[in-house]
């Protein structure tokens, strides 16, 4: 079944491995359901794909009635079938990415924008010196921060289906197959599928945190673990050539993780679940050491008949008592031999490796995971000074990379919660300690009785005291970060994030919590074993956040915390709710002048920041390409210090693949070191005049935005109603609550089902309502001559750019058409046409706006591989779209049954699929 024949030449590859995945995909379902479903499933495919390559309008309508004329089992086979062709075809374009880039390596083809040998060779040729860039990264930090998300709507027994795929499609790639293996590789990949095919794609329970750290965790076995090492060796043997000397960096890239220490708005992240969590990312660190340490053991087969070991390698290898003879005159392996028998030492004495069943090794185990680094040094010096370097070149040196960058905790894990409850719990602890009536004090009066507990070595708590519930699960919480710190070392836990953070007490509560259990203190010594992170996520705390930072920094207490940190203080901007709050445009300017601000503050102060940005993976949320946004911060903003979280199915695209997860990891590095060298065009192109520009902009697109959602009686009637908010509600993708209170309120709805729900219906809204307004207005008082100064913004001004790009990617995915069709859920049809009316012309304002200021004829007329792919895909993602309404009306008039339940999840599952940054 060719379901794609658009291809260019050099796609033709991409276009076979489409055709042979959809064509065994069509054959398994003839096989399961029957030719005549098989017949449907076409047709419908070959209607929607007049309307999408011929601008058949009648196909569209055709399309609908066929669609609702099904029978209930053959629905579900359709929906399964456009939501596999979404997972397969998803398959197919990283690995034809992959593929492209091979080629252009091989055909040493000048390096693409994004990698690190492209910002390397950018850097030098402005005049940025090797050692200017050693330097920096000495004293960088880059974290992509994995976290739980409430629309991951993948199940992991699929995501691993899906790698058996990927794996065998990469085969026939790189190999030529002799005829059997070809065969062999057929069969394989026709089992994978059957196996696809009869396994349910939606959970049949709800999703635990344990489940969520599990998935998290699965990341790290196949992609982080392998080649994250690799990226550092590759920017340390390009540093060490531009040098001309060795070059051995410090850490200054990891991946962290929420999962399972984010407790905001999530009851079941409870201590023994942060407990587990850090524990399970332990036992997935010291198996990996250990596979590693056997291959070694193996491989290091050198004699002492023919090269001199140091002295060291053979004190490493003599301190096992128990080695076996047949290795007596090969101190290599009998070193290695006892590095790994320490590591399982150290595994048995933390409880954790292989499932937590363990013998004890009968050896010291390693204190701390830089002595293991040690060992592994020591046989790299010993392999170099007998003139075996190349040997140590290879899995040695990974291997003590991945020991110095992932430790014995695999994965710093941050905590957090919200600023509300720290207020709840010190105020308690006030009122039981006999102090201070803590929630009727003034913010100063408050910061004053905070620092005196601070200074104080005298506790709050009292084990002869009860506490409310909630109290005592948050002292609970620190109890065990310490428990943490203790067993597995600072590095584990090293942050603690307030949401709704929105003054200087807000900061001192924790570090007052954090005290308790020994890990902040002023006394007798400054200590500061954790990093307290404010995040300001709305709009008017973003825009309050210089100066509550500035009065933070100038207490002499919180300095002498923060010297405790390196001098570096760190910031978290959300994305998610500031956009909720006040629309894309709005959002995404607020957020910039934030960072503007604060890089003034810090620099007043004398202390580095660091930013962390919250973005999820729609544009809506912060989305959108990496690269891109990190080049599109303010000047001063990144300075080698950046983390950024990465969520739900985003984490999938980027780093399920191997190849895929490397390229992402090395596009973050690339993107960081070319930001904290800012170009002087840059530099210029943010201009008092330009900023008072998107001032002007903001504010109209912001009272459009908020007229609609916040002003609007019947706007929360029509979202509720149009989109299918409820439905999602009802699946099992989440361990987290979709909403923060039990309200019919925008402000209390999460912001992740928000845009979720708005990506199913195909509306987009989050990612560009109200800009449409605001450029009218400008070009109504400006004329073409403003449209031209907004297009030389976008072509000089990387913030701008980047702003307009990623609300033409959202415009592109969504479809009016089909939006017009969810408008048809809303009961009342005066409320549906009043709403879907406005939304439908601002939607058309926007359109225009964006092709006015970038100069394209069409949508993404400048990046026609997204167009091509999402061109590729919408001949299946619109049906299913079609089936969701049908489904969804059916559902809500009545017939509310398990099966017509199963089938709308279904299309909101291929549906994201489709859309892949949706959530």
């Amino acid at each position: 079944m060719a379901l794609y024949d658009n291809a260019t030449a050099k796609d033709l590859p991409l276009e076979q491995d489409l055709n042979l995945l959809a064509t065994m995909l069509a054959d398994t379902i003839e096989r399961e359901s029957g030719t005549d479903t098989l017949k449907q499933i076409e047709a419908i495919r070959e209607l929607a794909s007049r309307f999408v390559w011929e601008a058949d309008s009648s196909a569209a309508d055709e399309l609908a009635a066929t669609l609702a004329n099904l029978s209930h089992d053959t629905t579900v086979a359709v929906a399964r079938a456009f939501s596999y062709f979404s997972h397969l075809s998803n398959i197919a374009e990283d690995l034809h990415h992959n593929r492209r880039r091979r080629y252009h390596r091989i055909q040493r083809s000048p390096a693409q924008r994004g990698s690190l040998t492209h910002s390397l060779d950018e850097l030098t040729a402005r005049g940025v010196s090797a050692e200017a860039i050693k330097n920096l990264v000495a004293a960088t930090l880059i974290a992509p921060v994995l976290t739980a998300h409430p629309t991951e709507v993948q199940r992991k027994t699929l995501l691993d289906c899906e790698r058996t795929i990927a794996r065998a499609l990469t085969m026939r790639d790189r190999q030529t197959l002799m005829p059997e293996e070809l065969e062999e590789n057929d069969i394989a990949l026709q089992r994978v599928i059957l196996t696809l095919w009869q396994t349910r794609e939606i959970r049949a329970f709800k999703l635990q945190v344990s489940d969520e750290i599990e998935n998290g965790i699965s990341y790290f076995r196949s992609t982080f673990l392998k080649q994250l090492p690799r990226i550092y060796i590759e920017l340390e043997d390009r540093l060490s050539a531009l040098l001309g000397e060795p070059v051995e960096l410090p850490v200054f890239m990891h991946v962290g993780c929420w999962i399972g220490g984010d407790r905001d708005g999530n009851p079941f992240v409870v201590p023994e679940v942060t407990l587990h969590a850090v524990g399970r990312q332990a036992a997935v660190a010291f198996d990996f050491y250990y596979e590693e340490a056997t291959k070694l053991e193996s491989e290091l087969s050198l004699s002492s008949r023919m090269v001199q070991a140091s002295d060291a390698v053979h004190a490493i290898g003599a301190a096992f008592a128990n080695q076996p003879a047949s290795r007596s005159e090969e101190p290599y392996r009998l070193a290695m031999n006892t590095i790994r028998q320490r590591i399982l030492s150290t595994a048995h004495v933390l409880g954790k490796f292989r499932g937590g069943i363990l013998a004890d090794a009968g050896i010291a185990p390693y204190a701390t995971a830089a002595e293991l680094a040690g060992d592994l040094r020591a046989l790299s010096a010993s392999l170099a000074a007998h003139g075996s370097a190349i040997l140590a070149s290879g899995r040695l040196r990974r291997l003590i990379r991945a020991v110095d960058v992932f430790g014995f905790h695999l994965a710093p894990l941050d905590m957090r919660q919200h600023s509300g409850i720290h207020e709840k719990v010190v105020a308690e602890l006030f009122e039981k300690a006999g102090l201070e009536d803590y929630a009727a004090l003034s913010e100063e009066a408050r910061q004053k009785v905070l620092l005196r507990e601070l200074a104080s070595a005298r506790l709050l708590q009292t084990p002869y005291v009860q506490y409310s519930e909630e109290s005592a699960k948050e002292l609970a919480i620190v109890r065990t970060a310490a428990e943490i710190h203790a067993k597995y070392g600072a590095a584990a836990l090293p942050n603690y994030i307030i949401s709704n953070a929105q003054s200087v007490s807000d900061l001192l509560e924790v570090a007052v919590l954090l005290k308790e259990v020994g890990l902040i203190a002023l006394s007798p010594t400054p200590h500061a074993a954790v990093n307290i992170i404010p995040l300001f996520e709305t709009i008017p705390d973003l825009r309050a956040c210089d100066a509550i930072v500035r009065d933070l920094l100038a207490l002499p207490q919180w300095r002498q915390l923060v010297d405790q940190r390196a001098g570096v203080q760190e910031i978290m901007l959300g994305y998610s709710d500031s956009n909720k709050d006040g629309g894309y445009l709005t959002s995404n300017w607020e957020l910039y002048k934030a960072e503007v601000k604060l890089v003034e503050v810090f620099a007043e102060a004398g202390v580095r920041l660091r930013l962390f940005h919250g973005r999820g993976g729609s544009v809506g949320r912060g989305g959108g390409p990496s690269y891109e946004a990190i080049l599109a911060q303010p000047a001063g903003s990144v300075a080698g210090q950046i983390r950024i979280t990465e969520q739900g199915e985003v984490i999938a695209a980027k780093y399920a693949d191997p190849e895929v997860g490397r390229r992402n990891l090395e596009t973050l590095l690339a993107a960081t070191l070319s930001a904290s060298f800012p170009t002087e065009a840059a530099v210029a192109a943010d201009t008092p005049e330009r900023h008072a520009l998107l001032e002007k902009l903001s504010g109209l697109a912001y009272r459009e935005y908020r007229d609609l959602v916040y002003a609007t009686p019947d706007f929360i009637t029509y979202f509720r109603e149009a989109t299918p908010i409820s439905e999602i509600a009802k699946l099992n993708i989440g361990s987290r609550p979709s909403a923060r209170k039990a309200t019919n309120h925008i402000g209390d709805l999460r912001a992740i089902p928000w845009v979720f729900s708005w990506a199913q219906s195909r509306l987009m809204l989050p990612g560009w309502y109200g800009f449409g307004t605001a450029i009218a207005a400008y070009r109504d008082e400006k004329g073409e001559a403003g449209i031209e100064e907004l297009a030389r913004l976008y072509r000089e001004w990387p913030f701008f750019r980047s702003t307009i790009s990623n609300m033409e990617m959202v415009l592109a995915k969504s479809d009016i058409h089909i939006a017009s069709r969810y408008a048809t859920l809303v009961k009342d049809p005066a409320i549906a046409e009043a709403i879907f009316g406005r939304i439908k012309q601002e939607w058309r304002r926007a359109v225009d706006a964006v092709l006015a200021i970038t100069g394209h004829k069409e949508l993404l007329g400048d990046n026609p591989l997204l167009a091509r792919s999402l061109k590729n895909r919408l001949p299946y993602l619109d049906p299913l779209n079609h089936l969701q309404v049908d489904l969804v009306k059916r559902f809500r008039e009545g017939d509310e049954s398990e099966d017509v339940l199963y089938a709308i999840h279904l299309t909101i599952n291929g549906i994201a699929a489709g859309l892949r940054n949706s959530g």
